[in-house]
């Protein structure tokens, strides 16, 4: 089989998991939703009582990481994040856990059982587009098609605030405009795997582009280079 690995990174609120699980399904490959992990692990850690802004805890999310290992059930459509028996996908957009999620994906400890736990996935199913905030740069940096996914965050606020209020959930497009502008300045400044735009990547800001826009755009661009 020939291995096809496509890398969506790019800041919060961009709609890469869509975007990536909708390239996928045309390109007929996986989809891994890596901020779906760093998610988990957060809502993991807040029903375990932990704080992932205090240092004190920090060893501890990073050991509650190794002995509950996170995997998906990739027969549903999306996969769903569970670890043990424990289905953690129902938690992983609620308000705390994304305030939190940045100071878990911080934790060089924990970035490194993940990004170990990646690469086997990428491993057992070699076609797959993945979508998080270092595939391209570190998970993957030999993938066949890299591409980073950004837009302002206004833009991000408000596409964000419309998935909530779909999904049926109260959604204040300040505060969460505030949230991502927050996201980006940790991401972008942490010392492990920083947020940043891999040199061999290509940049689109989808701020003036729908949902199927940057879809069309992205299959394109992979078939263009003969890699369907």
């Amino acid at each position: 089989m020939r291995r096809l690995i496509v890398t969506l990174d790019g800041p919060a609120g961009t709609g890469k998991s869509t975007v990536a699980q909708r390239l996928a399904k045309r390109l007929g490959v996986e989809f891994l939703d890596t901020g779906a992990m760093y998610r988990g692990l957060t809502a993991l850690a807040l029903h375990r009582g932990l704080a992932p802004d205090q240092e004190t805890d920090a060893s501890l999310i990073v050991e509650l990481a190794r002995v509950n290992p996170l995997r998906f059930n990739w027969a549903e459509d999306p996969p769903r994040l569970l670890t043990g028996s424990i289905d953690l996908t129902g938690r992983l957009r609620d308000d705390d856990v994304t305030r939190h999620v940045s100071d878990v994906a911080r934790l060089s400890g924990v970035r490194r059982q993940l990004v170990e736990r990646q690469r086997d996935i990428g491993r057992q199913h070699p076609r797959l587009v993945s979508e998080g905030r270092d595939q391209g740069s570190v998970v993957f940096p030999d993938a066949e098609a890299k591409f980073f996914l950004d837009a302002s965050a206004d833009v991000r606020a408000r596409r964000r605030a419309d998935q909530l209020r779909a999904a049926g959930r109260t959604a204040h497009e300040a505060e969460i405009r505030r949230q991502i502008i927050e996201r980006d300045r940790k991401d972008s400044t942490r010392d492990v795997a920083p947020l940043i735009c891999p040199e061999d990547a290509e940049n689109i800001d989808t701020s003036a582009m729908t949902l199927a826009d940057v879809v069309d755009h992205l299959e394109a661009r992979v078939r263009e280079r003969g890699l369907a």
